[in-house]
């Protein structure tokens, strides 16, 4: 669709958690994080193999104690997707997962304790290659930065977080993201808008504890919405009181609304009204269960009227347009002499996107 400028994104260093590339030209990447008990290794594997079906880059594990450093263990021998490990004021659970193949490390230096602490965990950083995340949230902010600032402000969360990298950056250790997330959409925008324009390093966006699937869903819409359009982030998670799984759905959606990164059917659909032929809604719902496996990016419009039908399935790879009894049925732009039966059209648009796809597929292969 033409018209629209690219975005411009901000220029970050690029850093590696496991195979995939994060911040420089690399594509932003969507992670999620397990919410099953990682002492509980069989259940954390196959969530973990959900969410990077979902189509996840990379996946957050939860390691409080030794016991679940040792579950992670067994974690990371049973799946290939690469794996953080949230790690608070242990230094020695850090060590212990590095060992264990972790891709990247979610702690904050200055909360482990003194200075040799601090030195041994990026020590074991740089040699297993692995990057660190500084992750500042608004609702456990430092003592004495809370006491200064009175509340939660876009300042102190960027003073908390400058306070962890001046840490690295005295132990000559740049392999690091950062974050500041908060629960306020313009506390979070303010605090990465001031964070961009003081580091190099990539930086990982998020709404934290946005809420449940819907409401969640709309403030991380806004707030990361708001910072990918000005060009900022490199790694983002959609923090819902929901499945993970929904978590990368709704991620990926929020890049593909701003056309930075597409994965599977977009579906342009009419709110429906009484003009509809056919049962917008319904076929709609329908369409999105069946299609879930597919990550073949394409357009795909399904109108329910001749009103608007017509002209958004020009600018489709398949579109619909409702009239009485049969639809017409587009592909790139041009309309197809076979119409379809409304009361068909679930299971023969199915069809024609699963071949489509099909046909997609093996020209990238070739």
């Amino acid at each position: 669709m033409s018209g629209a400028k690219p975005i411009k994104r901000r220029v970050s260093k690029q850093i590696h958690v496991g195979s995939v590339a994060v911040g420089g030209d690399a594509p932003i990447a969507v992670q999620s994080m397990t919410n099953t008990r990682t002492t509980d290794v069989d259940a954390t594997v196959a969530q973990i193999h959900r969410i990077e079906q979902a189509g996840a880059d990379i996946v957050r594990v939860s390691v409080p104690t030794m016991d679940a450093a040792e579950a992670f263990k067994l974690i990371r021998q049973r799946v290939n997707i690469p794996l953080v490990a949230d790690i608070h004021f242990d230094y020695r659970i850090a060590l212990k997962v590095a060992d264990y193949g972790v891709d990247c490390l979610r702690i904050n230096p200055g909360n482990i304790g003194h200075e040799g602490r601090i030195r041994s965990v990026v020590d074991s950083a740089r040699d297993h290659n692995i990057p660190i995340r500084i992750g500042v949230n608004g609702g456990s902010l430092e003592k004495d930065i809370q006491e200064k600032y009175g509340e939660p402000t876009a300042e102190a969360l960027v003073e908390s977080a400058m306070r962890h990298v001046d840490i690295l950056d005295r132990l000559n250790f740049d392999q690091y993201k950062v974050s500041v997330k908060a629960s306020d959409v313009f506390l979070a925008v303010g605090a990465y808008r001031l964070l961009a324009n003081q580091i190099e390093q990539p930086l990982h966006l998020g709404i934290t504890e946005a809420g449940g699937q819907r409401s969640g869903s709309v403030k991380s819409a806004i707030g990361l919405g708001i910072l990918l359009s000005e060009g900022i982030g490199d790694t983002l998670r959609v923090s819902l009181a929901a499945d993970p799984v929904e978590e990368v759905k709704v991620g990926f959606d929020i890049l593909k609304s701003l056309r930075i990164r597409s994965r599977g059917i977009n579906f342009i659909a009419c709110p429906s009204c009484a003009r509809q032929e056919f049962d917008v809604i319904g076929t709609v719902n329908q369409l999105e269960q069946r299609l879930e496996d597919i990550a073949t990016p394409m357009d795909v419009s399904i109108i329910g009227c001749v009103v608007n039908g017509p002209g958004e399935a020009l600018v489709s790879d398949m579109g619909i347009a409702g009239s009485a009894r049969k639809s017409a049925f587009y592909i790139g732009g041009t309309r197809q002499k076979e119409r379809f039966d409304n009361d068909k059209l679930v299971d023969e648009l199915e069809a024609k996107i699963r071949a489509r796809v099909a046909m997609l597929d093996v020209k990238n292969i070739d």
